[in-house]
C-alpha cells in the first residue's frame, strides 16, 4: 500500500482540531515534500523522522514521499506530528499494519534515536480524541495527563519501536491510572494571620461569594498574608473545574503537572507585567495570567504599580470570564473565570497612614495616585477593605483566628445555598437573577438608596452590593437579606468613602 491515513490534533487556542496526516509513496527522486501549512518546526520534522526511523531498525522508503496536513488552511506548529508522520510513512511502505492507525490518534515529538518527548496541550486532544471515540498514542511523559480524561484509552509509550510494537499486535501500551483529587494539604493557613478581623471575615466572604477584594493599607499589615491564603478557604474544585483549569495549563508554556490536579491556581504576577502577559496574545495566541489564574485566585500585590493601561484590560474579562485574543492570521479565545484580589498603599508614602489621617501627602498627590486606578474597574471590585496597621501587642499577646479548615467549612456550606437556589456563586449572578434572589424589604431600599445618593454610586455597584449582601445572608444561614446584612455589604466600599471624602 503506498497510501496511509493517520489521525492527530492540531493546537488552536483551547481547541484541538483534528489533523489527517496523509502519508503518499510514488516513484521518483527520494524526497519529502510537507504540505498542509506548516510552520518551521514541522517542516524540520522531515529530518527528525528520517532518523527516528532508521535509528528504530526500520528501512526509510527510498522513494517520493508527498505528506499532506489536513486541513490545508489550519497553521500546523511544534513538533506535535512527527510520530504520526513517522507512522504513516511506516504503514504506507507496508512495515506495519495500516487497518490499526484508523482507531487511534497520535502525537508526540521524536528524537533521532526514536525516542519520544513531551509535547504541549495534550489534555485539550485527549478530550476531543475521547470525544471522537478514538484511542490516543502519545509519549510516556505525556500518558498521565491523557488518563484525566476519563474514558479515554491512553498508551504512552517511550519511543517509535513501542508504538509500532502496540499497532502490530506485539506489547499493549497502557497508561498509568489518573490522579484523583487529594485532601487540599496547604503549607500556610488562616490561622497564620494575627489580628485584623475584619479583614479575615472580607476574605471569608469573598471565598464564599467568589467575589472580587481589594485590600487597602500600610505596608506589613498583613494583605499579602491574607491573599495567599485565600485558595486555602475556597471550596474544593469540581472535576468538571478541575479539567478546565487543567486545559489551560496544559497549553501554556510551563505545561501541566498533574501533581497540581485538583488544586485551585493561585497567580501572583509581578507589578512590571504587560498587558499581554496578563491577558495572553502573541502571534501564535497563548493564554496569560487571567486565564492561567482559571477557577483560582489572581493576586495583583502594589496594584497603584501596574501601568494603568495594564490593569484596564481586565476590565471586560472581569465581567465575562472569557477574553478573546484577536491577531491579523489567528484568533482565539481563553476562559478567565478567575477571583481578583488586590493591595494597595492608600497613599505614595503608605507608612503610617490610613484613607483618612495621619496622611502627609499633598491633596494633588493623592489624586494622582488615587487615578492610577480607573473608576470603572474599582466598580467592578465588589468588596474594597481598609486593613489599618497593627498595635504591637496584638502580634505576640493576641490569640490566634480560626484555622483555614473551619472557615472554608462555613464557606462551603454557604457555597452550596448558592448552588441549590441559582445554580452559580453570588458573583454570577446576572441582572434578573439579582432581582429574583437578592430582594430587599421598604427598609433595606431606604438605606440602599441613601447609600447611593450619598456615595454617587453607579448601576454595577447597586448590584455588586446587593450579592455581597446575599452572600452574607448565606453565611447566617438567612433566607432573605435584612438590613444588618445590607448595612455590612456597604461597610465594604471603602473607595467610595474615600472618594466621597467621608
Amino acid at each position: 500500500m503506498s497510501l496511509a491515513v493517520v489521525y492527530s490534533r492540531a493546537q488552536a487556542g483551547m481547541a484541538a482540531p483534528l489533523v489527517r496526516v496523509e502519508v503518499h509513496l510514488a516513484n521518483g527522486l527520494p524526497g519529502i515534500a510537507i504540505v498542509g501549512l506548516p510552520e518551521t518546526a514541522v517542516k524540520e520534522s522531515r529530518d527528525r523522522v528520517r532518523a527516528a526511523i532508521v535509528n528504530s531498525r526500520f528501512e526509510f522508503p527510498a522513494r517520493r514521499i508527498t505528506i499532506n496536513l489536513s486541513p490545508a488552511d489550519l497553521p500546523k506548529e511544534g513538533g506535535r506530528f512527527d510520530l504520526p508522520i513517522a507512522l504513516g510513512i511506516l504503514a504506507a511502505s507496508g512495515q506495519i499494519p495500516a487497518d490499526e492507525l484508523a482507531a487511534h490518534e497520535c502525537l508526540g515529538e521524536l528524537s533521532l534515536a526514536g525516542a519520544l518527548h513531551p509535547v504541549r496541550g495534550v489534555l485539550p486532544a485527549a478530550l476531543a480524541a475521547r470525544d471522537a471515540g478514538r484511542a490516543l498514542l502519545l509519549p510516556a511523559d505525556n500518558a498521565s495527563e491523557a488518563a484525566l480524561a476519563s474514558g479515554l484509552a491512553v498508551g504512552g509509550a517511550p519511543d517509535l519501536l513501542a508504538v509500532c510494537a502496540h499497532l502490530s499486535g506485539g506489547q499493549r501500551l497502557t497508561a498509568d491510572p489518573p490522579p484523583r483529587p487529594q485532601p487540599q494539604r496547604w503549607d500556610v493557613d488562616l490561622a497564620d494571620v494575627r489580628g485584623q478581623p475584619a479583614a479575615r471575615r472580607a476574605l471569608e466572604i469573598a471565598a464564599a461569594g467568589r467575589h472580587h477584594l481589594l485590600m487597602v493599607g500600610p505596608p506589613g499589615t498583613g494583605k499579602t498574608m491574607l491573599a495567599s491564603r485565600l485558595p486555602t478557604i475556597l471550596p474544593p474544585m469540581t472535576e468538571q473545574e478541575a479539567l478546565e483549569a487543567a486545559a489551560v495549563a496544559s497549553i501554556a508554556r510551563g505545561g501541566f503537572d498533574v501533581r497540581q490536579w485538583g488544586l485551585r491556581p493561585f497567580r501572583a504576577p509581578h507589578h512590571t507585567a504587560s498587558g499581554v502577559a496578563l491577558v495572553g496574545g502573541g502571534s501564535q495566541p497563548a493564554p496569560g495570567e487571567i486565564s492561567l489564574a482559571h477557577h483560582g485566585v489572581l493576586f495583583l500585590d502594589e496594584l497603584t504599580e501596574f501601568d494603568r493601561r495594564v490593569l484596564d484590560v481586565l476590565r471586560e474579562p472581569l465581567e465575562t470570564g472569557r477574553i478573546t485574543i484577536s491577531r491579523a492570521a489567528r484568533q482565539a479565545e481563553f476562559p478567565a473565570r478567575f477571583q481578583l484580589v488586590a493591595a494597595m498603599n492608600p497613599c505614595p508614602q503608605g507608612y503610617d497612614c490610613d484613607l483618612r489621617h495621619n496622611c502627609q501627602c499633598t491633596p494633588e498627590q493623592q489624586r494622582r495616585y488615587r487615578n492610577r486606578i480607573s473608576a470603572p474597574l474599582l466598580d467592578r471590585i465588589d468588596l474594597q477593605i481598609e486593613v489599618p496597621k497593627l498595635p504591637r501587642e496584638a502580634l505576640h499577646d493576641g490569640p490566634p483566628g480560626e484555622d483555614s479548615a473551619t472557615v472554608q467549612r462555613r464557606v462551603v456550606a454557604a457555597r452550596e445555598r448558592q448552588l441549590a437556589r441559582a445554580g452559580k456563586a453570588n458573583a454570577d449572578l446576572g441582572n434578573r437573577e439579582v432581582e429574583a434572589h437578592c430582594r430587599l424589604d421598604a427598609a433595606g431600599r431606604q438605606l440602599l438608596d441613601t447609600a447611593m445618593a450619598r456615595f454617587n454610586l453607579s448601576a454595577r455597584a447597586y448590584h455588586r452590593i446587593l450579592k455581597v449582601a446575599r452572600t452574607i445572608a448565606d453565611l447566617a444561614g438567612a433566607e432573605a437579606i435584612d438590613t444588618t446584612h445590607l448595612s455590612e455589604a456597604l461597610g465594604y466600599r471603602a473607595m467610595d468613602r474615600w472618594r466621597q471624602g467621608a
